[in-house]
């Protein structure tokens, strides 16, 4: 436990994690709120897509430059604008909610305006990360930092199906709001001498380009990013049809935010059991997703909640493996100035890939099958780990004969 726990030892990063461990029990307690709200307004699985479309939609057009914006500044100090400008969204929405001014349109813009702020605070907090401990130490932080994201996913979407049905969406999102008040704390809170600063970005030059090149220039790099891409624009919308597939086999939209609860308990342990290695390897990688496709086949087809809640478990641990696996792979590899921007670039794969799998995912269950919208990216998922198979067999040949 140690071992998976070493990156505790810094007291800035203590103060981090557990300021946004409080901060990401509300921004679940919002993602769940907003789905249900959406459903509730529309009764459709493409108005939710849209919804998470255009929350990620900033990520994919802004989150490469926005991580180069980064790479040249002080990271603590942007992240602390960022997360203030993410509570202005949360107590904005859930004032709207609550006076009845909220409407489609409104979400709408609102999502779009969580997304815009949430492009630039990506980069910025997940690479202060990277600043919190000593260099050995950066893939257990980095996947610590996931843990603690999925591990707040335990609470936040049941905390929301229970104030969903005796107070309504509009506390959700003011809860939310105030619960950024500790990871703010905690941002000023953190001692400068006891950090570990990353050299800066020199102005100037192609930094996005540099970044592409460093990836497109090794074999396990390109691998590594293009698989992240496929799998999380078509196999991580479950916040676009699980609301429906709750409503029509489960027992009622409501338990949505339950099953999101039980499937964190696996992304918890993903997340840990990533942060337990010294060196996180490429078959864990591709071993992670084959559990998220195997998983998502049985959730998609689970005929009642207790079936769902065994599914959701292996289903959140691969994506979570399969996440924090491709975060401390990259961070074992990039140099040091380049953290914030690769970081980007990844968010860009996971988060900015939504904009196209997230429509895709609700039309798909609104108009053929709410089951197949979600095993389909289990099926593009094994797809990906054959494929990722052969060409690292083939690519690894030809590094061992030059």
């Amino acid at each position: 436990m140690s071992s998976t726990f070493r990156s505790l030892k810094y007291r800035n990063a203590r103060l981090f994690f557990a300021g946004l461990a409080i901060s990401n029990v509300g921004t679940w307690l919002q993602l769940t709120a907003m789905a249900l709200l959406v459903y509730r307004l529309t009764g459709e699985a493409t108005a939710v897509g849209i919804t998470v479309a255009l929350q990620f939609l900033p990520m994919l057009l802004l989150g490469a430059w926005a991580g180069s914006f980064a790479d040249m500044r002080d990271r603590r100090r942007l992240a602390i604008v960022t997360q203030g400008g993410l509570a202005a969204q949360a107590l904005l929405l859930g004032t709207l909610d609550l006076t009845g001014l909220v409407n489609l349109p409104v979400v709408y813009l609102l999502s779009l305006v969580l997304g815009v702020v949430n492009a630039f605070d990506n980069p910025a907090r997940r690479g202060l990360v990277t600043e919190l401990v000593d260099t050995p130490d950066i893939p257990n932080a980095t996947s610590l930092n996931t843990a603690v994201m999925t591990g707040s996913r335990i609470f936040g979407p049941a905390l929301a199906a229970a104030m969903v049905s005796t107070v309504g969406t509009a506390w959700c999102f003011l809860l939310n709001g105030a619960t950024f008040f500790a990871i703010i704390f905690s941002l000023t809170a953190l001692r400068p001498e006891e950090m570990y600063p990353m050299p800066r970005r020199a102005r100037g030059g192609r930094p996005i380009r540099e970044a592409l090149s460093f990836i497109s220039g090794r074999p396990d790099m390109l691998l590594i990013h293009v698989v992240l891409l496929v799998v999380s624009m078509f196999a991580f919308n479950q916040n676009v049809v699980l609301p429906k597939l709750a409503d029509e086999r489960w027992g009622g939209e409501a338990v949505y935010g339950v099953v999101l609860a039980v499937m964190s308990f696996g992304s918890l342990t993903g997340s840990l059991l990533t942060a337990r290695m010294h060196q996180v390897t490429l078959r864990w990688f591709m071993g992670a997703i084959m559990l998220l496709a195997l998983a998502g086949f049985g959730l998609a087809w689970a005929p009642n909640l207790w079936l769902a809640f065994a599914w959701a478990v292996p289903f959140g641990l691969g994506g979570a493996g399969f996440i924090t696996a491709a975060n401390a792979l990259t961070q074992q590899a990039c140099p040091p100035d380049m953290r914030s921007r690769l970081l980007a670039l990844q968010a860009v794969a996971f988060l900015g890939s939504t904009p196209i799998g997230g429509p895709i995912t609700g039309w798909i269950a609104d108009s053929i099958s709410t089951e197949w919208a979600l095993a389909y990216g289990s099926v593009i998922s094994l797809l990906c780990v054959a494929g990722g198979l052969v060409y690292w067999s083939s690519a690894d040949r030809q590094l061992r004969t030059t």
